[in-house]
């Protein structure tokens, strides 16, 4: 079923995208709670409509957008994180630590606009986030995951050994 947004849904849309839903979803849910509306022709053609009238309004959001992801391009992010066995993470990374890393950077993104592929990270290693800041405006993102524990010098285990060594 296809629906018009009037307001930004996570994981979801922007207002007035026009996204396909279950029905089910969109009878009981979005429809009721006036997050959304049917995408009849009279519907789209009323957007259509709204979209024109806020032309200026777009393109000075499209310019806000477009600069946010040059700022975006310049950043560089390492998000550390707890370290089990191999490269698998104590916990996950979402979301909400990318947004709060960006804000330590300097750019201000809300979580809302930030998808990441699975919703969660439980891996070490480079990881790409779309970042969606207007529906015309969207960009790949890469950000590395690293652990935090201070890294152990190979030295330690020879000293052992010579102690034995010593001792024999």
């Amino acid at each position: 079923m296809d629906i018009i947004l009037k307001k930004d849904v996570e994981n979801l849309g922007l207002e007035f995208d026009t996204v396909s839903v279950k029905p089910g979803y969109a009878r009981n849910f979005l429809i009721p709670q006036g997050i959304a509306l049917l995408a009849t022709p009279k519907n789209k053609a009323a957007l259509e409509a709204t979209l024109e009238a806020r032309k200026e309004e777009e393109a000075k959001l499209v310019a806000a957008a477009n600069a946010v992801v040059d700022q975006l391009k310049k950043t560089t992010i390492s998000i550390p994180a707890k370290v089990g066995s191999g490269d698998k993470l104590f916990g996950s990374i979402n979301n909400a630590d990318l947004s709060a890393a960006l804000a330590k950077a300097g750019v201000e993104v809300e979580k809302k606009y930030i998808k990441i592929p699975g919703n969660t990270i439980k891996r070490t290693g480079k990881v790409t986030a779309v970042i969606r800041l207007h529906r015309n405006v969207e960009y790949n993102f890469e950000f590395d995951i690293v652990s935090d524990a201070p890294a152990v010098a190979p030295a330690a285990p020879a000293k052992k050994e010579e102690a034995k060594s010593e001792e024999a």
